[in-house]
C-alpha cells in the first residue's frame, strides 16, 4: 500500500488558506475518485474537496475550525497503486499569494486582529519586501487604536449572557458575519472615506427595458435586469478617468490594467457576498446581461468557486433592491471605492430643450459614491460620479442587443 498526501488545492489569485469546515468521511472509510471528503471555506465562500484517487482515508491531519495553508497536506489517503510524487516548491505556494509571510508574522497579526487584506497593505523592509517581525510591530504599535479582536467581544457576550434580562437573547455571528465584520472595521481603519452624491436621469434606459425585456427573455431565456447597463457604464467611466482603478500598498499607488467589477449581492440568510466579473470591459451588454444572472444565482444558492469573488478592482451595490435612496458603502478592500445604487423613482423635473424649459415626469436616480480620501480626492472622487450620470443618462433607448 502507498501514501498519497491530499494538498489544499490553489483556489484563486490572493487565497492563501482555508477552514476547515467538516469532514465528509472518517478515518479507515474506503473511498472512490471523485469522492467528496472534506467541506472548507475560504473569504466567505464554502467549497468541497474531492479525492483524486481510489483508496482509504487513513488519517485527518486537519479538525473542523483548523486553519490550512494552500499547498499543504491536510489528509492522507492509502492506495493500493504507488503513485508519481511531485514536490511543491516554495514558488508554486508563492503564486497564491503576494508576499510570504513567516510563522510569527502570522501570529502576531492573528493575536493583534490583523487580517491578510491588511497585511497586505504593511510595508515590509525585508528581502522582497517580506513583513518582518520589527514591521508588523511597528504597524501595530502606530494603530493601538484597533479595536478588540472578534474573540474577546463574542467572550464579553458569553459572560453577560449569564446575566441578560429575560426579554433579551446573544446570537453569536455566524462565520460568513464575523468575516464581513472584521473585513468592514479593517476598511474603515484602513482608509479615509469620503462619500459624493449625484442624481441621474434614467428614463431611457428604463423606456428601454420595457420595450425590450418581454422579447429578451422570451429569445434568450434570460432576464433583463437594468444591473447591466449600471456596469456598463461603470466601466467607460473607468476607463475615462483609470485611477479610480487602482489600490494602495503603504506609500505605493498601484494601478490596475485589468477591470475587474464586484456586484455586492444579499444572500436570502441576510449575509453579504461580491461576486466578481472579470474583465468586465471585455464583455457587450449582452454578455454582462448573462453573467450577472449567473454570478447572482450561484451566490444566493452558494454555487460560487473561491476564485469567483477574489481580485476586484471596484464595487457596485445596488441598495435600490431593497428601497433605499443614497447611502455610504463602505469600500471592498483592497480597492479605493465602491458605488451605491439608489432605488429609481418618478419624479416631477424641469426638462431643457432648444425650445426653452418644459416640465415633465421623469425617473432618476442617486449614485453614492464612496472612495478613499487618501488617494483619491473630491474633484476625482466627484467626478468619477458624474461621468458614471452623464452614461448613463446618454443611454441609447432604441441600443440593440
Amino acid at each position: 500500500m502507498a501514501e498519497y498526501n491530499l494538498t489544499l488545492p490553489a483556489m484563486g489569485e490572493s487565497i492563501a488558506e482555508a477552514t476547515i469546515i467538516r469532514w465528509l468521511k472518517e478515518e479507515g472509510d474506503s473511498i472512490k475518485k471523485e469522492d467528496l471528503l472534506v467541506e472548507i471555506a475560504t473569504d466567505k465562500v464554502d467549497s468541497e474537496i474531492s479525492s483524486p484517487v481510489n483508496g482509504i482515508l487513513k488519517k485527518k491531519l486537519f479538525s473542523p475550525n483548523e486553519v490550512a495553508k494552500v499547498g499543504s497536506p491536510i489528509a492522507i489517503l492509502e492506495t493500493e497503486e504507488k503513485l508519481k510524487k511531485f514536490p511543491i516548491e516554495d514558488e508554486t505556494i508563492e503564486e497564491n499569494k503576494k508576499r510570504f509571510y513567516s510563522p510569527l508574522v502570522r501570529a502576531i497579526a492573528h493575536k493583534e486582529g490583523i487580517s491578510f487584506y491588511e497585511l497586505e497593505t504593511i510595508e515590509g523592509t525585508g528581502e522582497k519586501g517580506r513583513v518582518t517581525k520589527k514591521d508588523i510591530l511597528k504597524y501595530v504599535q502606530k494603530n493601538k487604536m484597533i479595536p478588540p479582536k472578534y474573540s474577546d467581544i463574542f467572550l464579553s457576550c458569553n459572560s453577560y449572557k449569564n446575566s441578560m434580562l429575560e426579554n433579551e437573547e446573544v446570537v453569536e455571528m455566524d462565520r460568513m458575519r464575523k468575516i464581513t465584520a472584521e473585513h468592514m472595521i479593517n476598511s474603515k481603519n484602513i482608509s479615509a472615506h469620503v462619500t459624493s452624491f449625484v442624481e441621474a436621469d434614467v428614463t431611457n434606459i428604463v423606456k428601454w427595458r420595457e420595450k425590450m425585456k418581454d422579447a429578451f427573455q422570451k429569445n434568450t431565456g434570460e432576464r433583463l435586469t437594468l444591473m447591466s447597463v449600471f456596469v456598463e457604464c461603470v466601466v467607460k467611466a473607468i476607463k475615462d478617468l483609470p485611477m479610480i482603478n487602482i489600490s494602495v500598498n503603504g506609500t505605493n499607488i498601484i494601478k490596475k490594467r485589468n477591470i475587474h467589477i464586484g456586484l455586492a449581492t444579499a444572500l436570502p440568510n441576510g449575509n453579504l457576498i461580491v461576486p466578481v466579473i472579470k474583465h468586465a470591459d471585455s464583455y457587450s451588454l449582452g454578455g454582462l446581461i448573462k453573467i450577472i444572472n449567473d454570478l447572482i444565482k450561484r451566490a444566493k444558492s452558494n454555487q460560487l468557486k473561491p476564485e469567483e469573488t477574489q481580485g476586484g478592482t471596484y464595487t457596485i451595490s445596488n441598495i435600490g433592491s431593497f428601497g433605499n435612496l443614497f447611502g455610504t458603502p463602505i469600500i471592498h478592500q483592497p480597492q479605493v471605492a465602491i458605488m451605491a445604487i439608489g432605488l429609481i423613482q418618478k419624479k416631477l423635473s424641469i426638462i431643457e430643450t432648444p425650445e426653452g424649459d418644459l416640465i415633465g415626469i421623469r425617473h432618476k436616480i442617486y449614485l453614492s459614491h464612496s472612495y478613499d480620501h487618501r488617494v483619491i480626492d473630491g474633484v476625482l472622487g466627484g467626478g468619477f460620479a458624474k461621468k458614471v450620470a452623464l452614461y448613463l443618462e446618454k443611454f441609447n433607448c432604441y441600443t440593440k442587443i
